[in-house]
């Protein structure tokens, strides 16, 4: 193989690669979930034997490179389509902290001992497990860290509309995409109803809702599907 084809089949994966970049989607590298994280290796992998390997035909890497992108969009398709799709494909955040309690049998599951769990919170520049209320890795294996009260840094409220009577230890989605999440009411012993009745208190409907988050101090924060991007 010479020079030229080697400089053709480079130029041809690159612009085969860029395109199929801009068609799959943003993500920075600290979002991506594992099953991202291979997809991208194997389609690297596959880029990288069109180029220099000479018993590759041309078109069968392509073809190559383009199923495997094809069935990453239909992953990612069903990803945003269904919930419990996503929970079986990309698995849901765990628990590791709770309350200021150390979760044993949730670090065990997630092959964690204590030295790693030590330096994750380190990586949030937090030193102490004493100052941990909730402990949350998340499904790319980053842990979010909610400190317990008095230890946190001091911020402006936002997005507070009118009180609520209940309580929640952490934000806990109600709504999302546009359903609402019965796992989740189950936690607070409320009903669809309940939701439907602070909606309407708020002055919205279901069927204007994306997301919606009740907060811990009680109070309901609401995305509507109407938002539209500030240019």
């Amino acid at each position: 193989m010479n020079v030229m084809e080697v400089f053709s089949r480079a130029v041809g994966a690159f612009i085969v690669l860029f395109l199929l970049t801009r068609i799959m989607g943003r993500k920075q590298i600290s979002q991506l979930t594992f099953f991202n994280y291979i997809t991208g290796i194997s389609i690297g992998t596959i880029a990288g034997a069109v180029t220099i390997d000479p018993s590759l035909k041309l078109s069968a890497g392509f073809v190559s490179l383009l199923t495997w992108s094809g069935l990453t969009l239909l992953v990612a398709y069903f990803d945003l389509k269904s919930r419990k799709a996503r929970k079986w494909m990309e698995g849901e955040p765990v628990i590791l902290i709770r309350q200021g309690k150390i979760l044993e049998q949730q670090l065990k599951k997630q092959r964690l001992d204590m030295d790693e769990l030590q330096l994750l919170l380190r990586s949030k520049d937090v030193f102490s497990i004493v100052d941990v209320e909730y402990a949350i890795l998340e499904t790319n294996g980053e842990l979010s860290v909610l400190l317990k009260e008095g230890k946190q840094p001091l911020k402006q409220e936002a997005f507070l509309t009118s009180k609520k009577p209940k309580q929640t230890p952490i934000p806990l989605q109600l709504i999302a995409d546009g359903k609402i999440i019965n796992e989740n009411l189950q936690q607070l012993n409320v009903n669809r109803s309940w939701v439907e009745d602070q909606l309407r208190v708020s002055g919205t409907n279901l069927s204007e809702v994306f997301y919606a988050e009740l907060q811990q101090d009680g109070s309901l924060y609401i995305d509507k599907r109407s938002d539209y991007l500030l240019h």
